[in-house]
């Protein structure tokens, strides 16, 4: 079963209400949610992650900082923080040397860059670049799959063949058609934040809405799929 994580972000930086609109959708269906490091204080991420901890919701702190300093600060503040996952980042080896295994871990893999962060690079350096990151102990890896300048369903199924850990696709999941692609190539899980907040599921509905109609379709295309398979055995 894949897991949907709604990331309370839009363009990459956490929406400045980000606490009020948890407490909004904190009795939904959603049981996945996260923040990115850059948007709150420290002092306003412990008040959300404490909301969050309260509901009993699975914490995703993603880090889009690019300097160094920033992000080993941002791994820095999980630790503070205390989240379930800390996704995102680029700087695996120091990052991991912080957590020691307090945080599960899974960094942006491929070359990374700008903000709202971009993926680039041959499909072929990114998957060894998973590979090398599975060898140094992560608990699985993120990547910017609609954010790639290439073909994003083949770079998702050349680094799933290649790897044994989970996969999150984060980034510009702003369709179904696309809920479907990550679904049927059977990552661990995938992020939606701003089209969240564009109404891209919902035309006429609020942020409680289109929630509720990615979790309902969500469901629906895992059951087809399964159905699928069942039928053509």
């Amino acid at each position: 079963m894949v897991n949907f994580i709604f990331m309370l972000t839009h363009h990459d930086v956490t929406v400045p209400n980000a606490i009020e609109v948890f407490k909004e959708i904190q009795d939904t269906e959603v049981t996945c949610v996260g923040f990115k490091d850059i948007g709150l204080t420290l002092h306003e991420m412990n008040i959300l992650v404490d909301l969050m901890r309260k509901k009993g919701k699975t914490i995703f702190f993603e880090v889009v900082s690019e300097n160094k300093e920033d992000a080993i600060q941002s791994a820095k503040n999980a630790i503070t923080l205390d989240v379930d996952y800390l996704i995102g980042g680029k700087y695996v080896e120091e990052t991991l040397r912080l957590l020691k295994g307090r945080v599960r871990y899974m960094p942006y893999v491929g070359r990374v860059s700008g903000h709202p962060c971009q993926l680039s690079g041959e499909i072929d350096e990114i998957v060894a670049d998973a590979r090398r990151a599975e060898d140094s102990g992560v608990d699985g890896v993120t990547l910017l799959a609609y954010r790639y300048s290439g073909e994003a369903h083949k770079l998702i199924e050349s680094v799933k063949d290649a790897v044994n850990i989970p996969i999150i696709v984060a980034g510009n999941i702003n369709s179904f058609e696309r809920i479907r692609e990550v679904i049927n190539l059977g990552v661990w899980g995938f992020t939606i934040g701003g089209a969240i907040f564009e109404k891209k599921f919902a035309p006429e509905g609020d942020v409680r809405e289109q929630l509720t109609t990615v979790i309902r379709e969500t469901r629906r295309l895992e059951n087809q799929i399964i159905a699928d398979a069942y039928f053509t055995e």
